[in-house]
């Protein structure tokens, strides 16, 4: 029994290190798309499996520029990402841009938004990790 429970502690450790090791490698894959940005110091993450949604929250600062960044695997494409405002109104969706990495906005007053992202149902993937950067420009 002792030798089952080290066998599959040992399995599920490896899982998860190796599903960490997988994120990493995406973030400084996404990380290229952000210069000349400064990024705001955050990296957010999560783990996808099938048709889960991931939501982030941001707050966004009027007259300010900023890039967003979403990334999953080893290819442009695989992530979609979403901004809503509070009331859960689109604003943007990479999926209406040919599902671009990466975009750019602008923002006239301060507001609070909610990024969702989920894999790219077109690549056939399972399972992924969602990678999203966020930077700004100074002005």
């Amino acid at each position: 029994m002792k030798k089952i429970l080290f066998i599959l502690f040992t399995f599920l450790s490896f899982s998860v290190t190796n599903s960490y090791s997988q994120c990493d490698s995406i973030a400084n894959r996404c990380l290229k798309n952000l210069p000349p940005y400064i990024s705001d110091g955050q990296n957010y993450r999560a783990l996808l499996v099938d048709d889960e949604v991931a939501e982030f929250h941001g707050t966004f600062f009027g007259g300010s520029t900023y890039r967003v960044s979403a990334c999953s695997g080893l290819q442009d494409g695989n992530l979609i990402f979403s901004i809503y405002d509070r009331d859960h109104n689109l604003l943007f969706t990479n999926e209406k841009h040919k599902d671009a990495p990466y975009w750019d906005f602008k923002f006239n007053y301060t507001q609070e938004c909610i990024i969702e992202t989920h894999l790219n149902k077109t690549k056939n993937l399972k399972s992924g990790c969602s990678v999203l950067l966020i930077g700004f420009k100074q002005n």
